[in-house]
């Protein structure tokens, strides 16, 4: 249930500015916003208070639910888990990215979506979640069962985004055979003979499928009313394909000139917080700070470490000269619910929902204190 209660004595990220004020939350919405002293309501004692942050793109579910290989949780208890460490993280809306598509490590695919699917109606209807659930279907376009896997999902309620990706070796996020078989050599202990049988099974299952699975998914998801990402752009020609598809988020460019050709177009940018807080990607691939510096970055997802999309924020405000503090937080609250479609939230503004965040800065590091999800206090 929504609570009626106002906020003092806060620093208040607005879209443009940051003010000490007053917010005042009604029926789990911004009623008022004013600055200087107040007398009534929770004392902020000068911490921050920003939007709730929305993340586009987590793989945190799926790990753990299937927390080692053959391992697989009570999918509920694994939500929980997972949704705690989102809201502890100041995330009050997230996109639970699930892979669709069967491959040689999941090849029941569909049926562990079906189950964690389940488990996020379930959960939302008993009011067991702090934050609020969505899904990111990531579509393996490569694999021979994906349109099939697409077409049982994408008409859920839950379902509101859904992104396009290929995989295969030599391109994209693996723009050298290289680096492919480096992270799969280790990660499936495929001797070199193996690894060489793997990699030509790739191409083979990519000119046959590959467009002809786009075409199909992208066709079902406009239907569906569906947002699109594209995955690993590289090239302009990437990006050309993704702006004549009517895809609207530019997911992880992997080199400078997708990102730039990206922004251009009007694609909203996403790069992971944790490339911000590592100094550079773990895949040797285009530095998100980087394109922060030149104003190309739109949107920050935490990836694989959600308490890095906060870090990330007040990260870039020192390593990024002339970026605001309320540039950085709309990359990770208005930027991400706008390219989601999600009107309602993203903002410290009048009539927007009361997803908000108590952050205190101990030793120049972020620290939350407090997570409101519609006027209510989930953590």
């Amino acid at each position: 249930m929504e609570e009626d209660f106002s906020i003092r004595n806060a620093r208040i990220v607005l879209g443009e500015e940051v003010i000490d004020g007053s917010v005042r939350i009604v029926e789990g919405q911004i009623a008022a916003i004013d600055s200087g002293p107040s007398e009534t309501g929770i004392d902020f004692g000068g911490d921050y208070l920003l939007p709730g942050l929305v993340e586009l793109h987590t793989d945190q579910l799926e790990g753990h639910y299937r927390p080692r290989p053959g391992v697989y949780w009570d999918p509920v208890m694994a939500l929980q888990a997972h949704d705690t460490q989102v809201a502890g993280s100041g995330i009050t809306t997230v996109f639970d990215a699930l892979r669709i598509g069967s491959d040689v490590e999941m090849p029941g695919m569909a049926d562990h979506v079906d189950v964690l699917l389940g488990a996020v109606t379930r959960a939302q209807a008993d009011g067991r979640l702090r934050a609020d659930h969505k899904v990111h279907l990531r579509c393996e376009l490569p694999a021979h069962d994906v349109v099939e896997h697409f077409e049982r999902f994408c008409g859920l309620p839950i379902v509101r985004l859904a992104s396009v990706m290929d995989h295969t070796p030599g391109q994209r996020q693996y723009q050298t055979i290289e680096k492919f078989r480096q992270y799969y050599i280790s990660r499936m202990r495929f001797t070199e003979a193996e690894m060489d049988a793997f990699i030509a099974d790739r191409h083979r299952e990519q000119a046959k499928y590959s467009d002809a699975h786009r075409k199909a998914i992208l066709s079902l998801g406009r239907a569906a009313g569906i947002a699109f990402a594209s995955h690993d752009d590289a090239t302009r020609e990437h990006v050309a394909e993704s702006v004549a598809d009517g895809v609207s988020i530019a997911e992880f460019p992997t080199t400078g000139i997708a990102a730039e050709a990206s922004h251009a177009a009007g694609l909203a940018v996403l790069m992971g917080a944790p490339n911000v807080v590592r100094g550079g990607s773990h895949s040797g691939n285009i530095s998100a700070t980087d394109l922060a510096r030149d104003g190309l970055l739109d949107v920050l997802s935490s990836d694989y470490i959600p308490f890095s999309l906060l870090q990330a924020v007040f990260l870039l405000t020192e390593k990024v000269e002339g970026l605001s503090l309320p540039q950085a937080v709309a990359m990770v609250s208005r930027h991400p619910a706008t390219a989601a479609g999600l009107n309602d939230r993203g903002e410290i503004a009048i009539g927007r929902r009361a997803d908000l965040v108590r952050v205190e800065m101990l030793g120049g590091s972020p620290v939350v204190r407090g997570v409101w999800r519609e006027g209510r206090r989930v953590s």
